[in-house]
């Protein structure tokens, strides 16, 4: 028989092992919301006995049963942290919490920094409440409530009048003497999307049954069910034989391959204008508005044993522009020959340091690594200096990126010293590499991001 945890949960023994796999399941936000449910009723009645999910259950999910709660990798924030360790213990019995660290610059940073998680309090919370692109549903959604008068304005911000007067334009909204009314049958609350997913998701639908399986939002579909992605759900493997974005659906059919899908992309970004500079080091730093072209143009097949590359197949799918914001910093050219001159390869070094700060961004912002973005180039059309970029992955600005440029020191600094606190010899997940990175982490320079980092931090 199975004998009682310290903590209340069930030890299995020998006997018990194969049935375990039986007793775990996935679980995460695109699965259809009635199979949501019977995993948490199953989660509860201890039908199944552990849960891997994402941050789908870290809010709005009472779980009440549960004994201890496996964290892997620093979840972005400390408000997030303690949410999800949160989750175990709620019935006032004892319960474990484990934070184990992964291969990423952060969590590197955070095992040899601790002070900077426990005895801190949580984030304060980052937003842009102008930002246009979140404003103007709001105000179409409060306007199909009760209509909008002049009275009202200040409540929403100075740039109130300005997204109204384009709302209107849109048809949205109408003016008239009383205020601004809602004009369409749609419920306005739809055009808010509270998940910033910026589209509506691409249903997972199996081919031979017509089984829906589940949903993507429409940005990650470019890199999760492209053409010849491996899918998976729920433990299945499934091959996406079609991605068609028109009609919103990726068909997939069951399948077993011996390899895993990495799409690859290719980024562009151009400077449409600059708020706010200032010297940081013999360099500058910026803030402002920025258009991000992403193009997903092939995809890589990996051997799942040894990691073989297996070939790269290329992808015909459509660039996705993003209006955003960016904090980026420039070097000046008397400043990057002696590093050049020393040997260091000024592209890598600048992928580099790019890689690392995006994944330190986020114990300065309330954000996770992949609500940001990065750009580094050698030498960059707009500014004609070397330049890097980290700008927000939410049409209009979010508010990290401001963030960053106001802990611009303090944020460098974190990142040189992860970077250089980091024991690989060349560069590695816990430092560098980036698994978003759409040039498959090349080329990556860890000695000439320190250097990069040292010039850019040194008072002048």
């Amino acid at each position: 028989m199975p004998e009682k945890g310290s903590l209340g949960w069930s030890i299995p023994d020998t006997s018990d092992w194969a049935s375990l796999p039986d007793r775990i399941a996935a679980y995460r936000a695109g699965y259809l919301a009635e199979d949501r449910r019977l995993l948490e009723k199953a989660l509860r009645a201890g039908t199944i006995m552990g849960l891997a999910t994402t941050n789908a259950l870290e809010l709005g999910v009472d779980v009440s049963g549960l004994d201890a709660v496996l964290i892997a990798g620093w979840p972005g924030t400390r408000a997030s942290l303690w949410q999800q360790a949160g989750r175990a213990g709620r019935d006032g019995r004892d319960a474990l919490a484990v934070l184990i660290a992964r291969d990423d610059p952060l969590d590197t940073y955070l095992v040899h920094h601790p002070d900077a998680l426990f005895g801190q309090p949580v984030e304060a919370i980052v937003l842009d409440p102008d930002n246009p692109y979140v404003l103007g549903p709001h105000l179409c959604a409060a306007a199909a409530e009760i209509p909008l008068a002049e009275d009202d304005l200040p409540v929403f911000g100075d740039t109130t009048p300005a997204v109204l007067e384009d709302l209107v334009a849109q048809g949205l909204l109408r003016k008239r003497p009383a205020g601004w009314f809602w004009t369409r049958r749609e419920r306005a609350t739809d055009l808010a999307d509270i998940r910033g997913g910026g589209g509506a998701p691409i249903q997972v639908v199996e081919s031979s049954t017509g089984r829906l399986l589940g949903s993507v939002d429409e940005p990650s579909a470019h890199t999760a069910v492209h053409t010849g992605a491996v899918y998976l759900h729920q433990g299945e493997t499934f091959l996406v034989e079609v991605l068609d974005l028109e009609a919103g659906v990726a068909l997939v059919c069951s399948a077993s391959p011996d390899y895993t899908t990495f799409a690859r992309d290719i980024t562009d970004i151009s400077i449409l204008g600059t708020q706010r500079s200032h010297a940081l080091g013999p360099g500058t730093l910026h803030f402002g508005e920025v258009e991000v072209t992403r193009q997903v143009v092939s995809y890589l097949k990996r051997r799942l044993q040894s990691g073989e590359m297996l070939g790269d197949e290329p992808l015909d799918l459509p660039p996705r522009t993003l209006r955003t914001r960016a904090v980026w910093w420039t070097l000046p050219a008397s400043a990057v020959a002696p590093l050049a001159e020393a040997g260091i390869d000024l592209g890598g070094a600048a992928h580099a340091a790019e890689h690392a700060s995006i994944g330190l961004l986020p114990l300065f912002a309330t954000c996770d690594r992949w609500d940001i973005g990065g750009v580094s180039t050698e030498l960059h059309a707009d500014t004609g200096l070397l330049t890097v970029f980290v700008y927000d992955g939410h049409e209009g600005g979010a508010g990290f990126a401001e963030r960053g440029y106001a802990r611009a020191t303090d944020w460098l600094t974190a990142t040189r010293e992860a970077i250089t606190s980091c024991e690989c010899d060349r560069g590695c997940p816990s430092c560098i590499q980036s698994p978003k990175c759409g040039n498959g982490n090349e080329p990556l320079d860890k000695r000439g991001a320190i250097h990069l980092l040292d010039t850019l931090l040194t008072q002048q």
